[in-house]
């Protein structure tokens, strides 16, 4: 059984609490979290259960955050939380058959070409530009959205919060703010349901997932705090070092 330390706090929590900063604003929080729970000792699974306690804590402040600030498309964000719900199933089934090799090499492909698309689209996501789609269209490619990139989170997972907001950006023409509130609430429903899993295996760490969940509560609130008062301009260098963190991570994992 593994007992905590004061070492396992001093690592855990300030990284925790940076991701938390990250993940509200521009996903991909996890790619610093889990480290920190690995590096402080944690078996991989309690790693994971623990992660999704400190992570569903401060989703849902950043929630709150954005809701109250009215970047919530609601009818955008509850399609999609449908379509994550159902792709996450899918994508964890599909992950009993499929190598994820196959899925590091696709990504290192398609990442440099989403990093230079934001380097060089400097007003990416500053102004809405809505499309011309039907109510029941955008509803269909919310629903869409949802289900790929829900599958594609049960069956790797990090970054699953930046694809989303380049999601939402880029498909739905929604300027960075909204959609960064649309993809924390996605985000949420899908913490929330693996959190239950990993509770009913008894995987969560409690003596440390709390401490780590109040800094999370507090990197989230700072993260969504800024992210509203700031917008685009604020959200989108984040999301270029999620990506650059989400290459740096699969580039280790293949070494």
């Amino acid at each position: 059984m593994f007992i905590p330390t004061l070492n396992t706090y001093l690592i855990v929590c300030p990284l925790v609490f940076l991701a938390g900063f990250v993940d509200s604003v521009a996903g991909g929080g996890g790619l610093i979290s889990i480290p920190a729970y690995l590096f402080a000792g944690l078996p991989i699974h309690m790693a994971y259960g623990t992660n999704k306690l400190s992570s569903c804590s401060g989703t849902s402040v950043a929630v709150w955050q954005y809701s109250r600030s009215g970047y919530i498309h609601w009818r955008t964000a509850a399609f999609a939380c449908g379509g994550a719900l159902c792709g996450s199933f899918l994508g964890a089934k599909l992950a009993m058959f499929l190598s994820e090799t196959y899925l590091h090499y696709c990504l290192l492909a398609i990442l440099p070409v989403v990093a230079v698309f934001l380097i060089f689209n400097r007003n990416f996501g500053k102004t809405p530009h809505p499309r011309s789609f039907s109510p029941a269209a955008a509803s269909l490619l919310s629903v869409a959205i949802g289900l790929v990139l829900g599958c594609y989170d049960g069956f790797f997972g990090p970054g699953t919060g930046t694809f989303l907001v380049i999601a939402f950006t880029a498909l739905l023409g929604q300027e960075l703010t909204e959609a960064t509130g649309n993809t924390k609430l996605v985000n949420l429903c899908s913490n929330v349901s693996a959190l239950c899993a990993y509770l009913l295996g008894g995987k969560v760490l409690w003596t440390v997932g709390i401490p780590a969940a109040l800094c999370n509560i507090a990197g989230n609130w700072l993260g969504a705090h800024l992210a509203v008062r700031k917008g685009a301009s604020f959200i989108r260098p984040l999301v270029l070092l999620s990506v650059g963190m989400l290459f740096i991570n699969l580039v280790g994992d293949l070494m």
